[in-house]
């Protein structure tokens, strides 16, 4: 942390911001290597401010169409309480969409939230009627969360969360609608995936890699498809992504032609809008759940990190900077 004075003024095109809340999220973990392994994402750089997403308020304006009081939001907001910023760089964001949860342009109704209904439209190929199982990793974080109740109003007829804590699952079934939930650290996850998933797994979102996908992909049916969301459990590893599967698990997927394509939502722009309404639509009809893990202040970004990145997050980690009401 250090404190540093902002220009006193600020140029044509740029807006004075105050923060009100940063994101953190797996993604970052990529952004601590030298090479990030994809081209969408630049590599933090060392004695630079760290960015990622962000939600604030606007105190002072010089663009033409910003104005003081306007609520803004970017995928490269710096770690800052103020900052000067190129309004070009910002996305204006509607209060109403959220009901004043602003946090939320953050998760549900921001990118945590298309990436989640986007990859089940786009990869998960559900027919609503057809009585197909979809199974969630990393179930209870900020895409896991959104992605097990999605699939249910696509036309899931199942759907099983993977988690790593008793309150997780728990928080799962009695609060999201999960029809089931299997906590990982505890019992045989082979036998509870038999257990929860009787005629075998249709859809697979998964968020995490490594084990558990091996092993939800042994029991996975013909044709069936993989959303491959993120690999969390690989990002402190020095391999490509997405990781290659085991050889035991490639060969089950060629030979019951279950397809595992890398999904990325910035390749779907042009569904943000819609799906940004479809999102906020069933949130004001209560079909979708939302749940944040806020904690409070810049200097605890580091410990929200690390706490997102083992688990200790239940639904969206949040960091609070500073309050909206004290506009």
């Amino acid at each position: 942390m250090e404190e540093v004075r902002l220009a006193d003024n600020i140029s044509e095109g740029q807006v004075q911001v105050r923060t009100l809340y940063l994101s953190v999220d797996p993604y970052m973990r990529c952004k601590m290597n030298e090479d990030t392994g994809t081209d969408y994402l630049a590599p933090w750089q060392l004695s630079q401010v760290v960015d990622g997403g962000g939600i604030g308020v606007v105190e002072e304006s010089k663009h033409i169409h910003l104005a003081k009081g306007d609520f803004v939001t970017s995928f490269y907001w710096p770690w800052q309480t103020k900052a000067i910023l190129d309004g070009n760089g910002l996305e204006k964001v509607d209060p109403q969409l959220v009901d004043g949860h602003l946090s939320y342009f953050l998760g549900a109704i921001g990118m945590p939230g298309l990436t989640s209904l986007i990859g089940v439209q786009e990869k998960g190929h559900i027919s609503a009627g057809s009585n197909q199982t979809m199974v969630v990793s990393g179930a209870a974080g900020a895409c896991g969360s959104l992605a097990g109740q999605i699939g249910h109003l696509l036309g899931c007829s199942r759907v099983v969360g993977i988690c790593g804590t008793h309150e997780k699952c728990l928080f799962l079934t009695s609060e999201l609608g999960f029809d089931a939930a299997i906590n990982y650290k505890n019992g045989n996850v082979v036998a509870q995936l038999q257990e929860s998933c009787p005629t075998g797994v249709d859809v697979y979102f998964d968020n995490v890699g490594g084990d558990i996908s091996d092993t939800v992909i042994s029991q996975m049916n013909r044709n069936s498809h993989i959303i491959l969301c993120g690999q969390i459990s690989q990002y402190n590893k020095d391999v490509p992504y997405p990781p290659p599967l085991s050889p035991a698990a490639e060969a089950i997927q060629k030979e019951r032609n279950i397809t595992r394509e890398r999904f990325t939502v910035l390749n779907y722009k042009d569904k943000f809008q819609p799906g940004l309404l479809q999102l906020s639509q069933w949130f004001k009809e209560g079909k979708l759940k939302i749940k944040e893990t806020v904690i409070n202040g810049l200097e605890n970004m580091g410990v929200a990190f690390q706490s997102m990145m083992t688990g200790g997050n239940i639904g969206k980690q949040i960091v609070c900077i500073s309050e909206a009401s004290s506009l």
